[in-house]
């Protein structure tokens, strides 16, 4: 019988693994599997991170509540299928986005969503913004979400992307200040900026 997997010291940091390894994975700490490969937290969030989060979860449930797209928050599995095969010994990619709406309900699951989300939303930390703006957006832009936020808590901005019709994100729009801030997954949200970012920066 295999050892259980109590700690992530366990695990090869070179390895290659599946869903169906994750799932079996007795430890507390949060990682995400991209392209098979261990991603771990770097830090806990910050206040700033954790009051933007809790902000953006607000406005998009309430503006949901009673339609058909559902609004999730970290910790949440997304799992990102490759090949056609949804069998948990074929995903080789599992993520935590910090928000994500998903508007078809065959995607929703017990154990989290099993395909892309129409929106991801990922809020910036130390230590996870190059993996925001490199390999998560690489990595959405591949599995086909079709919008993808990137939030500054620092400079209290919003980068907006859309898949175009080639399959490649392009910027929708940048937002730094007061005003309204666009959305392709609900264009009737009628978000502003003030909304996001309710503390004064520091």
């Amino acid at each position: 019988m295999p050892t259980p997997i109590t700690s992530i010291s366990q695990l090869d940091p070179n390895g290659t693994y599946t869903y169906a390894d994750y799932v079996t994975w007795q430890f507390t700490e949060l990682v995400e599997l991209v392209r098979g490969k261990i991603m771990r937290r770097m830090s806990a969030p910050t206040d700033r991170h954790q009051a933007v989060v809790g902000e953006l979860h607000l406005i998009f449930g309430n503006y949901l509540r009673r339609q058909p797209c559902q609004v999730r928050v970290a910790p949440y599995d997304v799992r990102l299928p490759r090949c056609g095969t949804t069998a948990d010994q074929a995903i080789y990619t599992v993520v935590q986005p910090d928000i994500c709406i998903i508007c078809d309900p065959g995607k929703i699951e017990p154990r989290g969503c099993l395909g892309a989300p129409d929106l991801i939303a990922e809020v910036l930390s130390p230590g996870t913004s190059s993996r925001d703006w490199k390999d998560k957006f690489d990595l959405y832009e591949e599995a086909g979400v079709g919008e993808y936020w990137i939030v500054g808590p620092s400079d209290q901005d919003i980068s907006v992307f859309v898949l175009d019709d080639t399959g490649r994100y392009r910027l929708l729009g940048e937002y730094a200040g007061p005003g309204p801030v666009a959305c392709a997954t609900l264009p009737e949200l009628g978000l502003d900026w003030s909304d996001i970012f309710t503390e004064p920066a520091r």
